[in-house]
């Protein structure tokens, strides 16, 4: 690990489980909570009064519900035929019955009947509509549409064949009038349902019997002209070979006939139903076959859905009985698609065997009819006609018989809803508790003030820690300058001097303790021996140069050893003020050489071993004269003679003055200002030294609030090991022992 006051920045330990790497994680975490601890707190009350809001005004519902029953094979006792309906497991049909009343259709007749566009107490207005509404409007369709089925809950009740319907409003009346509507609007829709499907089969048989009808009676005028004509009483055709042979030709026309009509109903009914109904419409069509294999099938699925439901409810979905029980729903499911496919294929190739025997026998008897009319004209003429008339009106009845026969078992198999509860108007509303909102709306203020607050400190480009700037600029930081308060009882009492300088007013405080520290890093910066030439920039105005220049000037003066401080900010040189010198004699005017060296250093009788070169008067061209060779040999020529020369720079970022003096120097100190510089702006500042050659020793962060999160116990540790650093290299331990004191009450304000 690095040394904290060398040249690299320091990294954390790490172990082989990366254990320094999570608690820096956790630690950086709980700081942030710390600092932005006032936006979650705020977040958190706005949460909390927002759930008192929603709770004293929630709307008081009441939720009136209703139960039905879907019934199984309760009216297979009154069926004219022994098959079992389609659907006989209602507990499959469950999910298709609760999409039904949910629909649309059903909520659009529900909403007519009970004029729901028109009614206030259904908006929840407490005053009439002043204006009609035309449910017919699509508009207001959707709108009543939309609230009605948000508020109507329709649900199954588990391991039942209940549903439960429930609706709620701002009126009980309303709320239970809404969900006894809706039952009976279901079951009249169930029972013209199945009507409606069984009149399309009638209505398709009636155009057969509209045209048998008509055959009827034109075959029955054709045999009574024939009597009349023939006097059919004089032939003996009980013993006429040809006339037996017509007549079983004849018959077997007819059943051919009936056959086709009844096989192709049975498949045009088929091909056209639903495959859940497909059961139901074999009963229901002419010539319906038993189903009894489909049935069964379908009872052995919903056994297998029993069993799957309670093995995944006890053992879970991926358990091997679960999934065997699972295979066996898909394999019966794919057995009963078969099967269905097999009847409908059945009912096809039943109808294409009866369309081919009726077009063979017709075409067997129209030859028998060419050979008979050969023979007995007149008397086959008679036969057929009589034949015709028989069939068409044995034809005629039977399918009028059938239809009759399937209208009435419609009815029966409508009979499976049963009204278990009637709706009633609940007496008291469904309100949300208001602890339950209290942790909710609580919770989620929280949440949302944690995320508020890293969002902001992920937008908070400011350098406030020793671990960011490191990480920023790459170079390790020298002291931490504490946040300088001002005023205090003994202010009075202290010299101009040390009201400015806050080292000398108070020498054991913490704001002495870190320019200390920061002398004993600076005197271990550099290899083989301390720096000489110090100079102090900063990237941006107002950082604090000035006052961390004056005071480590008098820190180092401290030591024993003959220190230099030149004001070399030409601009707006501010030394002389803080000492109290004189300002028209100074750097400027020894480069200049209107005035020698001696003439421009001042003493200070309070610092014995620190000189002050001001700035003096303000040059026109201030960069040329720092950058001339008169600089750089004055420079030269005061290493000679102190041990120690601290310059006082412009930022760096406003002019190119700390650039050019940087190439004299022997150590550089950016300063940065804590809360106040940016990454950006420290990046480049530092970039500019580093391209210019300077020796950048390392970051001294000025104005810390000590009274931080991140800062907490900092000071403790750093005030130890500067101590033993201090002591190490050769200097007075007396003056460490400071850190052991009470901070002073008056201290002087950072410029």
């Amino acid at each position: 690990m690095t040394n904290p006051l060398g040249t690299g920045a320091p990294e954390p330990a790490k172990d082989g489980t990366g254990n320094a790497a999570t608690d820096a994680t956790l630690s950086e975490i709980l700081l942030v909570v710390r600092k932005r601890k006032v936006i979650i707190i705020i977040a958190v009350i706005l949460g909390i009064a927002y759930a008192f809001y929603k709770a004293s005004t929630q709307p008081r519902i009441y939720d009136a519900y209703g139960l039905i029953e879907i019934r199984s094979g309760s009216s297979n006792q009154y069926r004219v035929g022994g098959s079992s309906p389609l659907g006989s497991d209602s507990s499959g049909r469950i999910p298709t019955e609760v999409a039904i009343i949910q629909s649309d259709t059903l909520l659009t007749s529900v909403a007519r009947e009970l004029d729901l566009a028109n009614n206030a107490e259904f908006y929840g207005l407490k005053v009439p509509l002043r204006t009609h509404h035309n449910l017919d409007d699509p508009a207001i369709r959707q709108d009543v549409l939309s609230r009605l089925g948000g508020r109507l809950q329709v649900a199954a009740v588990p391991k039942t064949d209940i549903i439960r319907i429930s609706y709620g409003s701002l009126n009980s009346r309303l709320s239970a009038q809404i969900v006894n509507t809706v039952i009976h609007a279901y079951i009249e829709h169930t029972l013209d349902s199945r009507f409606e499907a069984t009149q399309r089969i009638s209505d398709w048989l009636s155009k057969q019997l509209t045209g048998l009808k008509q055959e009827v009676e034109t075959s029955q005028e054709q045999v009574l002209d024939l009597q009349r004509r023939l006097g059919v009483l004089g032939f003996d055709a009980g013993h006429n070979q040809i006339t037996l042979s017509l007549d079983d030709l004849t018959r077997a026309s007819a059943a051919a006939k009936v056959a086709r009509i009844l096989a192709e109903s049975r498949y045009r009914v088929l091909s056209t139903t639903a495959p859940d109904s497909i059961e139901s419409m074999i009963d229901a069509a002419p010539g319906g076959g038993a189903t009894g294999g489909l049935g069964a099938l379908r009872s052995q699925v919903a056994s297998a859905k029993a069993a799957y439901a309670q093995s995944s409810a006890f053992l879970g979905p991926n358990n091997p009985q679960s999934k065997a029980a699972r295979a066996q729903i898909d394999e019966l499911q794919g057995a009963i698609d078969k099967e269905q496919t097999r009847l409908v294929d059945q009912a096809k190739q039943a109808y294409i065997a009866a369309r081919a025997n009726e077009d063979q026998t017709s075409a067997a008897l129209e030859g028998e009819k060419a050979d008979a009319y050969k023979l007995r004209d007149d008397l086959v003429q008679y036969t057929l006609k009589e034949r015709d008339f028989e069939s068409n009106r044995t034809l005629y009845e039977g399918l009028l018989q059938r239809i009759r026969t399937a209208s009435v078992q419609a009815g029966l198999e409508s009979q499976e809803i049963d009204i278990v509860d009637e709706a009633k108007p609940p007496a008291y509303p469904t309100l949300t508790s208001r602890s339950s909102m209290l942790t909710l709306y609580g919770s989620i203020g929280l949440v949302f003030g944690v995320i508020l607050a890293f969002v902001l400190e992920s937008l908070d480009t400011g350098l406030r820690n020793i671990a960011e700037i490191e990480s920023v600029t790459g170079l390790a930081s020298l002291a931490l300058i504490p946040r300088a308060r001002k005023g205090g009882a003994e202010t009075a009492a202290l010299t101009p001097l040390q009201r400015n300088i806050s080292v000398l007013a108070n020498p054991k405080s913490q704001f002495a303790e870190a320019f200390r520290a920061m002398r004993t890093s600076l005197l271990l910066s550099t290899a083989g021996h301390p720096p000489v030439t110090i100079l102090l920039t900063s990237a941006t105005p107002s950082e604090g140069k000035t006052t961390i220049s004056t005071n480590l000037a008098c820190v180092l003066a401290q030591r024993d050893v003959r220190v230099l401080l030149i004001d070399a900010d030409l601009r707006r040189p501010t030394v002389h003020h803080r000492f109290n010198l004189n300002g028209r004699v100074g750097l400027t005017t020894v480069l200049t050489g209107t005035a020698t060296l001696d003439e421009a250093i001042q003493k200070l009788p309070e610092v014995p071993n620190l000189d002050i070169l001001p700035a003096g008067p303000v040059p026109p061209f201030p960069t040329e004269m720092l950058g001339s060779q008169t600089m750089t040999d004055l420079i030269e020529s005061l290493k000679g003679t102190y041990t120690h020369i601290v310059i006082d720079s412009p930022p760096l970022l406003s002019v190119t003055d700390g650039v050019v003096l940087a190439r004299d120097a022997d150590a550089v100190v950016l300063i940065v200002r804590h809360g106040k510089s940016s990454k950006h702006v420290v990046r480049r500042a530092r970039d500019l030294l580093l391209r210019a050659g300077a020796p950048l020793v390392g970051i001294t962060l000025n104005a810390v609030d000590l009274n931080s999160p991140e800062y907490y116990g900092y000071y403790g540790y750093y005030g130890y090991y500067g101590y033993s650093q201090y002591s190490y290299s050769g200097v007075d331990a007396e003056s460490w022992n400071a850190k052991k004191s009470k901070k002073s009450g008056s201290e002087e304000g950072d410029s």
